[in-house]
């Protein structure tokens, strides 16, 4: 684990951090938090080859994140009538930002025993791994909080702990056959409701397509790609002779691409089924707001238009699914 004070520890976007002594603030310690964050998720897209959990998805989620917590914003605050902290929308602010910039901080892929297999990752292992590695680090920061004998301002509370923990495992996704797509369980699940902040968080994530449209949602499709399938970079890059010289390993891109385009139909269509649900605990003036101002592309029409455009036909060629997939633009 890094030094508190290590010179790496830059400031992002709190121009009143305390990188030198101890926090005095909370702002403050949240920025001291999210250069570690930073400092080990640069590590993870080093070392791991990673493509798509990047400082870019990073910046994606953190927008995202704060398009929707703006929007119900005015309807969170009055449903809290009068019952919370003077400062409680300004915290749980900073709590959305470090949680956006933290869910995705460790990733961790399954031993591969077998050459030219897309790498996996195991349900819920990197997000355990990730909030207990901040949650040591948070416990650094209270720690000198302690020591120091000041005032409880800039101290992590039980109750943020538990806001950060279940915002990072409400990311948790599990495939559905039936609809041959991922989703995010905690949100369906009655016994344990999400907090407002969780919603949003998980909202975010996986928010590409209502959010930002087809286009931006390809983009990550093709990143995820590269990121699971990190043997085909240096097969791409040569991928015009392969049908001649390894007719097998052809096939072998050729069907892995093609599943990728097929998920990208099915995920979009599933979106759009459980959209509806998946917000159905916020306020119903929130809900109206969101709808048509946020998630204004999940629609019909933009499933049509992904639908018409994908090449998902049995006999399409590589040559089409790299074209579609830009994959070598992204490799260059």
């Amino acid at each position: 684990m890094s030094s508190l004070n290590s010179p790496n520890f830059k400031s992002q976007d709190h121009s009143e951090e305390n990188l030198e002594g101890v926090p005095t603030t909370f702002a403050e310690a949240i920025a001291r938090l999210k250069n570690f964050v930073l400092q080990e998720f640069d590590q993870e897209i080093a070392q791991k080859q990673l493509y798509y959990h990047t400082r870019e998805h990073i910046n994606n989620v953190q927008r995202r994140a704060n398009i929707i917590f703006q929007a119900i914003r005015p309807y969170w605050e009055i449903s809290l009538k009068d019952n919370a902290a003077p400062d409680y929308m300004t915290r749980m602010q900073l709590l959305l930002d470090i949680c956006a910039t933290a869910h995705d901080m460790l990733q961790l892929f399954v031993p591969e025993t077998q050459p030219h297999k897309s790498r996996r990752r195991e349900m819920g292992v990197s997000e355990t791994a990730t909030i207990e590695k901040l949650f040591e680090y948070i416990n650094i920061l209270n720690q000198q909080q302690d020591e120091q004998n000041l005032n409880s301002l800039a101290r992590f509370s039980d109750a943020d702990l538990l806001i950060i923990r279940d915002a990072i495992e409400a990311t948790i996704c599990i495939y559905e056959p039936s609809e041959q797509a991922i989703y995010q369980p905690a949100l369906y699940n009655s016994s344990k409701p999400l907090s407002p902040l969780a919603i949003i968080i998980t909202l975010a994530d996986i928010g590409a397509l209502g959010m930002e449209g087809v286009a931006a949602y390809e983009r990550e499709g093709s990143l995820l790609f590269l990121e699971e399938n990190p043997d085909i970079i240096p097969i791409l890059l040569n991928h015009k002779t392969l049908a001649s010289e390894n007719p097998e390993l052809y096939e072998n891109i050729r069907q892995r691409l093609l599943r990728r385009a097929r998920f990208q139909i099915s995920f979009a269509k599933s979106r759009l089924t459980r959209y509806a649900r998946e917000i159905e605990h916020l306020p119903t003036d929130a809900i109206q707001v969101l709808t048509y101002e946020v998630f204004q592309y999940l629609n019909p029409t933009t499933i049509q238009e992904m639908d018409s455009r994908t090449p998902t036909a049995e006999d399409t060629p590589l040559e089409a699914l790299i074209t579609f997939f830009k994959l070598e633009h992204y490799i260059k």
